[in-house]
């Protein structure tokens, strides 16, 4: 059984100086582990994980975005993937937001979405150019063997995603745009494997810093694993960690027979 988890850190030498990072990894053991949000370069953490093979993706702007792969299996390849569009706030390309890596049986597709602002300033450019040129990465190497895609997609899809839709249809994370940013990943094929194993669980991955969202659970669920149709009969969990602290989002993981 292969245990593949995902987990947005908010800087990974936080969770490392903590001493989060390693209990975790001594509690559930991931083959392979994919972080979003490392805030920092190769080197610059004091990453104690002989037994992992790491792979990162690091912006170039310091203490900002990146994406890491840990793993206990070796992949046939691995790639810092750019998807190439611009702002006033910055080419998303450099940001570390994409890692690839290549596996027998399947490529793992480890993503940082980038977050439409409060004030919806990147919206557009991510309902236009971000969300489209991500979806056709996938589907180009699907072409060739499975894929498992799995981060921080910073949207709720559906009313049961979030605790209080009602007061967030036009807020960022939950507009009509990004949502249908969602919507597109299923239509092509993929299937969302929480989703698709608790269908009616209202359950998050994410908590605002405000209001004691997390100890009252008023949390949104934008942390996911898509994965291909075909992988769909050896998918046998997909589960929230609620209880690892240590972020402002919790990992999320799911379990395959292959």
């Amino acid at each position: 059984m292969l245990k593949i988890f995902s987990w947005n850190v908010n800087g990974i030498r936080a969770v490392i100086n903590k001493g989060v990072l390693r209990s975790f990894i001594d509690e559930y053991q991931p083959d392979i582990l994919c972080l979003q949000e490392t805030k920092a370069k190769q080197g610059q953490a004091e990453v104690d994980l002989p037994e992992y093979e790491e792979i990162w993706n690091s912006a170039d702007r310091p203490g900002y975005s990146g994406t890491a792969i840990f793993t206990k299996i070796k992949p046939l390849d691995s790639n810092c993937y750019k998807i190439n569009c611009k702002d006033n706030y910055g080419d998303l390309g450099s940001e570390g937001r994409v890692l690839l890596a290549e596996f027998e049986k399947f490529y793992l597709v480890n993503v940082y979405t980038p977050n439409s602002k409060p004030d919806l300033s990147r919206l557009k450019l991510r309902f236009e150019s971000w969300d489209p040129e991500f979806l056709k990465l996938l589907k180009e190497l699907e072409k060739t063997k499975p894929v498992i895609t799995c981060g921080d997609f910073n949207a709720a899809h559906n009313e049961i995603d979030l605790a209080r839709p009602e007061y967030n249809h036009h807020n960022a994370g939950f507009t009509n745009e990004e949502r249908k940013g969602i919507s597109n990943i299923l239509a092509a094929g993929f299937i969302d494997t929480f989703r698709f194993l608790h269908p009616n669980s209202e359950r998050y991955t994410w908590w605002s810093h405000w209001g004691n969202a997390r100890a009252n659970n008023v949390g949104w669920r934008i942390d996911y694993f898509f994965i291909s149709d075909e992988l769909k009969p050896d998918l046998k969990s997909a589960e929230i960690y609620e209880n690892v602290f240590g972020s402002d989002h919790c990992p999320i993981s799911i379990e395959l027979e292959v």
